[in-house]
């Protein structure tokens, strides 16, 4: 007997799977309002020089700011310059207007860098970390920087609570990143120094790993086959409306400290709720605690209404399962590559995951140049979200999930293409263009996690999916930092999610379908499929004599 026919007698699928379900919905909602808090939490608004007796009416000083800012080449005044002397025309600028370019009019005005530091528009933002410690101008890559070493800190976290869920287990390991999520959330928001943010926020990141490495085995293992595809997409929406609830939260709290603190308190009821989650009772069989297995099973039964008794879970039974688990060899990274197929498929899932991952983190974290205002825009951000998910549902059932999945990364990087030709005045068509790249990508993260957990075989399923992963968190942390690129060109950003995008889509092309495909179960089953037919059709008598 295998742990799926205990799990049948119990039930696969019912209250106790629901509640459980319900129970660990908290961490999907906190997680995208952490991942996705830098557009509020390191927002830049309009700024420029501090002016010595400037007026204090920020939208009355067109005059004064004349006589004391130079102009951009676009005709913006400077936000990092001013002049070393008041200009007594209102009309000055940096270069001289009516002078040849190679000509230097006698006397031009020359220019400073912000000696006393940088005054800020305040009617959208009380208060940020660009604000707060004037991360702006020269200092603007290390506001950028913030959300990189968040997600290398997730990376890292998701590699050591991989190792550690497997040696402790996964319920004391979700304590670990509540409490530990928890207390660098705190930390964060007292954050005296911007280096001491910039640590407290890459552990946090590593604390919150725990959360996207946990959750979904937790869920699964106790789940049957054919209803885990059901519950991943309802658990997902979870997500989406934890999108859609930072927008909220950032347009009732400007405050970047109050805003990071509302965030994170909801880690302290998770921690209580971890009372009622149970442990993964394959997870105990493996590691020889029947007993607990035992308990976990009698309790799934009785709330799922299963008429069983301790003969039909009797002891015996549970060691004999146990037994077969622990003689499982546990697999490596390094099994991946061994052979050509499963190497194939794997370094093709590397780049599309990195594409994903970097241009959805790329579209939803650039929400400059959209004719709405930020709360707007990440609430309608988070709104397409859900029509997204049902064009998923549709497509795979339909179209397969191959061209579903170069479907929706080839549609994020039209969209994101499109919108380098559209002039920044057009703002409608800028807004819808961003509209539909946020959906067309959010759409291939939904279908890149269907797509590769059909890909690998059940042995290697949950080492592959962690290969993935690692790498699209590499994706993700990389996608700030490509921001930075608009210092060399405005629209290389865009440019650059959108072309790893198309890569991305002409990568999944290369992946076997699997629609309506049966699921392999070793590394064998995934060879064979490349294998010439009539070599395949001389295995299976063979494979018929041996068993």
């Amino acid at each position: 007997m295998g742990f799926e026919e205990l799990l049948e007698k119990v039930g696969g699928f019912g209250p106790f799977q629901l509640r459980n379900v319900a129970l660990l919905a908290l961490p999907r909602v906190l997680l995208p309002m952490h991942f996705l808090l830098p557009i509020f939490l390191a927002a830049v608004p309009a700024h420029h020089c501090a002016l010595p007796g400037a007026p204090d009416n920020f939208s009355n000083q067109d005059a004064w700011l004349e006589a004391h800012l130079p102009r951009e080449p676009d005709g913006r005044l400077s936000a990092c310059l001013r002049f070393t002397h008041p200009q007594a025309l209102p009309n000055s600028t940096l270069w001289g207007e009516g002078q040849d370019p190679g000509e230097q009019p006698e006397g031009e005005p020359s220019t400073v860098s912000c000696p006393q530091g940088w005054e800020y528009n305040h009617s959208e933002f009380s208060s940020t970390i660009a604000t707060e410690w004037d991360l702006v101008c020269d200092q603007k890559g290390l506001n950028k920087a913030t959300s990189t070493f968040f997600f290398a800190g997730v990376l890292v976290g998701a590699v050591a609570y991989g190792y550690l869920s497997d040696r402790f287990g996964r319920r004391r390991l979700l304590l670990v990143a509540y409490v530990s999520s928890l207390v660098l959330g705190l930390a964060s928001a007292a954050s005296v120094s911007y280096l001491m943010f910039a640590i407290t926020r890459t552990l946090t990141g590593m604390a919150l790993a725990g959360f996207t490495i946990i959750v979904m085995p937790l869920e699964l293992e106790w789940l049957d086959v054919r209803h885990r595809t059901v519950a991943g997409v309802l658990s997902s929406t979870f997500w989406t409306g934890g999108v859609m609830l930072l927008g909220l939260i950032g347009y009732l709290i400007r405050d970047w400290r109050w805003l990071l603190l509302t965030v994170t308190l909801p880690c302290a009821p998770g921690i209580l709720t971890l009372w009622w989650v149970p442990e993964s009772a394959r997870w105990l069989l493996t590691q020889g605690r029947v007993e607990e297995a035992h308990r976990y099973l009698l309790h799934c039964a009785r709330l799922n209404g299963r008429p069983v008794g301790e003969d039909s879970l009797s002891r015996e039974a549970l060691n004999k399962v146990a037994a077969a688990e622990r003689t499982v060899r546990r697999p490596s990274y390094l099994d991946l590559f061994r052979t050509p197929r499963l190497r194939h498929i794997s370094l093709c899932c590397m780049v599309v995951w990195f594409g994903v991952n970097f241009s959805y983190y790329g579209v939803s974290l650039d929400v400059s140049g959209l004719g709405l205002n930020v709360y707007l825009t990440q609430l309608v951000f988070g709104a397409v979200e859900l029509p997204s998910k049902l064009l998923v549902y549709l497509s795979v059932r339909h179209a397969g999930r191959r061209l579903t999945m170069a479907g929706t990364l080839l549609g994020s990087a039209l969209a994101l293409g499109f919108r380098i030709l559209v002039s920044p005045e057009m703002k409608s068509w800028s807004t819808a263009l961003a509209v539909m790249g946020k959906g067309f990508s959010e759409a291939a993260f939904t279908t890149a996690y269907l797509f590769t957990s059909e890909l690998y075989p059940t042995v290697l399923r949950q080492t592959g999916m962690g290969l993935t992963a690692l790498v699209g968190r590499l994706g993700g942390s990389l996608a700030p930092l490509a921001a930075l690129l608009d210092g060399v060109w405005l629209s290389l950003p865009k440019l650059a999610y959108g072309g790893i995008a198309l890569l991305a889509a002409c990568t999944a092309l290369l992946l076997p379908e699997t629609k309506q495909a049966q699921l392999p179960e070793t590394i064998q089953d995934v060879e064979r499929k490349s294998a010439p037919s009539s070599l395949q059709e001389e295995e299976m008598p063979m494979k018929q004599v041996q068993d």
